[in-house]
């Protein structure tokens, strides 16, 4: 059996990181959860074979998770029951909460591939060879996703008026 010695204090130190960027993919806290379980099963069935750019390699495995689960519509398989309980609005950085919330929407709106582009570059503050080599694919692809992604956002008539009013 190979070395996976290291594997434990891995998945303690990167967690958090891994868990926000499947967070900022689903855009709900246990599609993410179950996400990063994911990626993190198949990096232990590959770790004997991982390199030093570990948590890399396991960012790739989430985007491409991710992707194949959109693809198969898995996030459309739950069906909620009833209407969810009230909660309570907090007073402090309701402008901050509601621009946030902006975001996500419009993220959501995002086909799957340009989000996981815009997550890599803004929100993890990739450069476009780390976001081309997380996603497998070139920098000139990286390039026009973003554009078009971008693209999308700037005519997104909810998020673009919100933030005209001077957000």
């Amino acid at each position: 059996m190979a070395d996976r010695s290291e594997y434990d204090a891995f998945v303690a130190a990167a967690w958090q990181r891994l868990l926000r960027t499947a967070y900022l993919l689903t855009r709900d806290w246990a599609a993410a959860e179950d996400l990063v379980q994911t990626a993190l099963l198949k990096a232990w069935v590959a770790w004997p074979r991982i390199g030093d750019e570990r948590e890399a390699y396991v960012r790739k495995i989430i985007f491409n998770v991710h992707v194949s689960w959109w693809r198969r519509r898995w996030r459309q398989a739950e069906v909620t029951s009833g209407s969810p309980p009230d909660r309570t609005q907090a007073t402090d950085h309701m402008g901050q909460a509601d621009e946030r919330e902006l975001v996500w929407q419009a993220l959501g709106r995002l086909p799957a591939r340009q989000r996981a582009v815009v997550v890599l570059r803004f929100f993890e503050d990739m450069t476009e060879v780390q976001a081309a080599e997380t996603l497998g694919c070139s920098v000139g692809t990286i390039k026009s996703q973003t554009s078009k992604a971008l693209a999308k956002l700037r005519v997104d008539d909810s998020f673009a008026a919100s933030f005209a009013k001077g957000r």
